[in-house]
């Protein structure tokens, strides 16, 4: 008996990140492709219940972490979101369990100062399994996967329509473990602008679209890619 068969995509779950500096719609975006897809939603929200501002416009069951932001803590939280029967699960945002407090930065920086050596190398030993047990359990979650991640931003001239020079926030990579986007099926930038900038795509459909304000319509794309 073999022990292949055939390739289908009858059990697959999207694996989304969207990155961007403040203000660019990250959340709002991810709700709206979450609604998009249809089903139940639920949102780790690790900045303070800001997500709950739109409330009025999608619905959607919220979690609010509070630190510490431990790859740990996100693991639970993914985890219960599956056993509570949610198919859509948007993680708001991801960045903290990187930088935030208790994150994998700060869980080296202290395992750093408790060892004798004082020697952050070591200290990574002990932290990336735990990072790593994050990216699997967003990798073999049972919902879909949206997460919003922060990005480094910087200051540029552009030019204004009336031909002077004005100041515009840019993005930069998103502040979390190095490759860390590239586990996912689409990342995508969003602009201050709200346009979502598609920078690596599994869904032919999506590759080198730039979409203006997300929504339904980009959703359809993903569902229609995502069965036979």
């Amino acid at each position: 008996m073999s022990l292949f068969h055939k390739a289908t995509k009858t059990q697959k779950r999207l694996r989304l990140s969207l990155y961007g500096v403040s203000g660019s719609g990250k959340t709002y975006s991810a709700l709206a492709l979450a609604k998009g897809l249809g089903g139940k939603v639920a949102l780790i929200d690790t900045e303070r219940g800001s997500a709950s501002a739109y409330a009025n416009l999608f619905a959607f069951d919220t979690l609010e972490m509070p630190p510490p932001f431990s790859p740990a803590a996100y693991v639970a939280a993914i985890k219960a979101a599956e056993a509570e029967g949610y198919d859509i699960l948007i993680i708001d945002s991801l960045t903290h369990a990187w930088s935030g407090a208790g994150g994998a930065l700060e869980m080296v920086d202290n395992a750093a100062k408790r060892s004798q050596s004082q020697n952050s190398y070591t200290a990574w030993r002990d932290v990336t399994p735990e990072h790593n047990k994050l990216i699997d359990a967003i990798i073999g979650s049972k919902c879909h996967v949206i997460a919003t991640m922060r990005s480094k931003a910087e200051y540029v001239l552009e030019d204004d329509n009336r031909g002077k020079k004005v100041p515009k926030k840019k993005g930069m990579a998103p502040i979390q473990r190095d490759g860390m986007e590239y586990e996912f099926d689409v990342v995508a930038e969003m602009t201050s602008d709200n346009e979502m900038v598609i920078q690596k795509t599994r869904c032919p459909e999506l590759a080198g679209q730039v979409i203006s304000k997300p929504n339904g319509a980009t959703s359809a794309t993903l569902r229609a890619w995502l069965t036979d």
